[in-house]
């Protein structure tokens, strides 16, 4: 949702491809989740919890994948009843040792660490027992969409998807 054709991306990936599970990033209201689900997204990420957010989602029954940042807004969404998080900004925000601090007072938490992560950094997030994925702008560099250089971009989710599979 952070660029103007967010919402017609969204709208022609569902549309070509009935069978993709479409997602929304970025989502910081409840308009946003409104129109990400109008949209066509199956499901949503926010950079931060927002209580108004989740409820809009759950009224939509838009999945979501809320923001956190620090314990607080984790024992905030828990109690909302959401048990799989996104961490981020993750590597300003403590990184692995953050993570692995949580791990004991937030043992039934998962969490998908983004924001500051790379290929080199992304097995030692992936190796910690409370994370389930991670996520990362190194599958996309600019400078690849820029030039169209869509062979890059799959050798990098290929390189990626070895990632978890080595875990």
């Amino acid at each position: 949702m952070r660029t103007p054709a967010a919402l017609a991306a969204i709208a022609a990936i569902a549309a070509a491809v009935p069978d993709a599970i479409v997602g929304a990033g970025t989502v910081r209201s409840d308009a946003d989740a409104r129109a990400a689900d109008a949209a066509g997204a199956r499901f949503a990420v926010s950079p931060g919890w927002s209580p108004r957010v989740a409820a809009a989602c759950r009224t939509l029954g838009l999945a979501l994948l809320p923001g956190v940042a620090t314990a607080s807004e984790v024992m905030q969404a828990a109690d909302d009843g959401f048990r799989f998080l996104k961490f981020f900004p993750a590597a300003a925000a403590g990184g692995t040792a953050m993570l692995k601090a949580w791990s004991s007072p937030f043992a039934d938490v998962a969490f998908c660490p983004t924001g500051g992560i790379d290929a080199t950094t992304a097995p030692d997030y992936l190796a910690l027992a409370n994370v389930a994925v991670v996520g990362g702008s190194w599958l996309t560099p600019a400078d690849a969409i820029a030039a169209g250089d869509w062979p890059r971009i799959e050798r990098l989710a290929r390189d990626a998807a070895a990632l978890a599979r080595s875990r």
